[in-house]
């Protein structure tokens, strides 16, 4: 186990070096300055902005001291947010965008197991159908457009809930909501498939032969062995996450770190965009080594090692 954790931190490491290479020289190869559209700014003004945040450097010594600062986890000052730096970005809105994201993970994963079971043991009925229905809507409408949605009708019309801002507990229903649509439906049909083919197992005959309840035959047996392609999806799942709460953070005006990443990129504010790409690529590097560890957890069949402990 030490070896393999010691392995994927190093591959870890050069996924985060070749993320911060590719989108550091990506950035800079696109035409302009984060200063170019300043038109009320003198020449001379801009050169000293330059200067200042060192833009006038070769590219290579600008790419290289940014390595070593973000070694040392300093993504340096924004260009916009005067008197701010990336890490005090980072700092106040990573905790707004977590509680959405940890809310709509918690509501997709017992929505999406619950349907999916429900939808299972009712094969070709109407829960069944019910289920799938809603999947489907899930999967074929972007989240960006069931936000607007939820924030025209349930927002303005009806005003249920507040449409947007940040700080009452009733402004996270609809976010939250929207975030989470997508990842009920695919866990709809993940869990009901899984099910499904648990369920025609032997061993789940042999339990119910026995006597055993239902919900002990569900729950025990099937739905732990079921649970495993799940956790496959837990990757990709955590990804949609984080990326789709920047959308979601915009669309509803929450002072997350989406909602920064999505106005830095129209104000070329590089160490913004920087900051916020190294931390989702180092989000999604760990999340993925605790899905890996979580197989063995859930069937202690699965080794992270061979047999010989490569």
């Amino acid at each position: 186990m030490v070896r393999y954790l010691l392995g994927r931190i190093l591959a870890a490491i050069i996924v985060i070096w070749l993320v911060i290479t590719l989108t550091f020289f990506l950035m800079h190869a696109i035409p302009g300055g984060p200063f170019a559209s300043d038109k009320v700014l003198l020449p001379q003004v801009k050169a000293n902005i330059n200067a200042r945040y060192h833009l006038n450097d070769p590219l290579f010594k600008q790419y290289t001291d940014y390595l070593k600062n973000a070694a040392h986890f300093d993504f340096g000052p924004t260009f916009r947010y005067q008197g701010r730096s990336v890490n005090d970005i980072i700092t106040e809105g990573l905790p707004r965008t977590a509680a959405i994201g940890s809310m709509a993970t918690i509501l997709a994963l017992l929505c999406g197991t619950f349907l999916g079971i429900i939808a299972a043991l009712r094969q070709n009925k109407t829960a069944d159908y019910v289920a799938t229905f809603l999947a489907t809507i899930g999967i074929s409408v972007p989240s960006f457009v069931i936000a607007t949605l939820l924030q025209y009708y349930v927002g303005f019309k009806l005003h249920l809930f507040p449409p947007i801002g940040w700080g009452d507990p009733n402004q996270l229903v609809m976010p939250v909501l929207a975030l989470s649509a997508y990842p009920v439906a695919q866990i709809t049909r993940l869990t009901r498939t899984s099910m499904l083919d648990v369920l025609h197992q032997d061993y789940i005959r042999t339990a119910k032969a026995k006597g055993l309840p239902g919900y002990i035959v569900v729950f025990r047996h099937a739905l732990k062995n079921a649970i495993i392609p799940l956790l496959t999806f837990m990757g990709p799942f955590f990804a949609y996450i984080l990326c789709g709460n920047f959308v979601i953070e915009y669309i509803f005006n929450i002072p997350g770190i989406g909602q920064y990443f999505v106005t830095s990129i129209t104000n070329r504010d590089y160490p913004v965009i920087m900051g916020t790409t190294i931390l989702v690529a180092t989000l999604m590097v760990t999340f993925n080594l605790l899905v890996d560890i979580a197989y063995t957890l859930v069937d202690p069949r699965i080794k992270l090692t061979d047999q010989k402990g490569v």
